[in-house]
């Protein structure tokens, strides 16, 4: 069979999303990967603003009640697709499992803007668009945040989240990268909580009692890294062992303020929200968009808590 350009290709693809097969206007399906966080309600809170100026569209927003039971997320996307929705928002909780799903929208002429995570190669045509924090550069900044607060050598400990998510391969995979290139320290772990706050409390507790000389350690996303923080607190060793941790919510602000974590990298969670509205709108309205967006991130600490940057991405 003869082969197409890479033009073509794409030429293609333009022709599937601009057929009209989509009038504007109709139901945007936000899926992400659980509605039991801040991190993600203020996801919601972005994507509520953005419709405020997207006239002739509804939203819908719902996720599993936890970020590890990927196949109700995939079911909420054949749900959506079923229902001949204009365009769908998703974050998806795992990089492969999701591709067939997001096949099926493609081949419904159904728009797909992905937030936060990644899809696999192997999805990389059926979205339209991918807003997101660079997060190996996140993950970098995370690593750089502890070399400078506990030095060259030593333990730490790395408290992660959900085996195989596209923003877990991309952070950590940086954390451990630049930890490599510029430190001798010594990981352990990792450790997965499937982003449950207690499992990260129960983990990180053990990891501290194991490891006495322990000299610092990463939360590596808002459930885990507030779960970080209750450990130390509970076992006297904040203040004690340098903890960075990830996103920005109100406890994790707290434990910056009073020192039991020493910063977090936040993300523009706002901002994927309201940014994937606009971007899936734009789509579905036969207008240009980016194939990857970057949303930003912010390492904060007790100096630049208050400040008006801070304030921009806290929540």
């Amino acid at each position: 069979m003869q082969k197409l350009s890479i033009f073509a290709v794409s030429a293609l693809l333009c022709a599937a999303f601009s057929t009209g097969a989509h009038a504007a206007g109709g139901e945007i399906a936000v899926i992400v990967k659980t509605v039991n966080s801040n991190y993600w309600q203020n996801v919601q809170k972005g994507a509520n603003a953005a419709l405020d100026g997207a006239k002739g569209y509804t939203m819908t927003f719902q996720g599993p009640a936890a970020e590890s039971d990927i196949t109700a997320e995939v079911n909420m996307v054949e749900n959506a697709v079923n229902r001949h929705v204009a365009g769908i928002v998703l974050a998806p909780s795992d990089p492969d499992a999701l591709v067939p799903a997001i096949k099926k929208a493609w081949e419904a002429h159904i728009p797909v803007v992905l937030i936060d995570s990644a899809l696999s190669d192997a999805g990389k045509q059926y979205y339209q668009s991918f807003l997101s924090t660079d997060n190996e550069k996140a993950g970098e900044l995370c690593a750089q945040a502890l070399i400078d607060r506990v030095g060259q050598s030593g333990k730490i400990a790395l408290m992660s989240y959900v085996p195989g998510a596209g923003s877990e391969i991309g952070r950590v995979g940086g954390f451990k990268k630049y930890l490599a290139a510029h430190s001798k320290l010594q990981i352990v772990g990792p450790y997965y909580s499937q982003s449950q706050m207690a499992t990260a409390l129960n983990q990180t507790t053990d990891v501290l009692s194991a490891n006495p000389d322990l000299k610092g350690i990463f939360g590596a996303n808002e459930p885990t890294a507030v779960g970080v923080g209750r450990a130390l607190k509970q076992t006297g060793k904040a203040g004690k062992v340098v903890a960075i941790g990830f996103d920005g919510n109100q406890d994790l602000q707290n434990f910056v303020r009073d020192g039991t974590i020493q910063g977090i990298a936040v993300q523009g969670s706002y901002q994927m929200g309201y940014k994937g509205i606009q971007t899936v709108v734009n789509v579905i309205e036969h207008k240009s968009v980016a194939k990857d967006i970057d949303t930003g991130v912010v390492m904060v600490d007790k100096q630049n808590l208050d400040s008006s940057t801070a304030k921009n991405v806290l929540y």
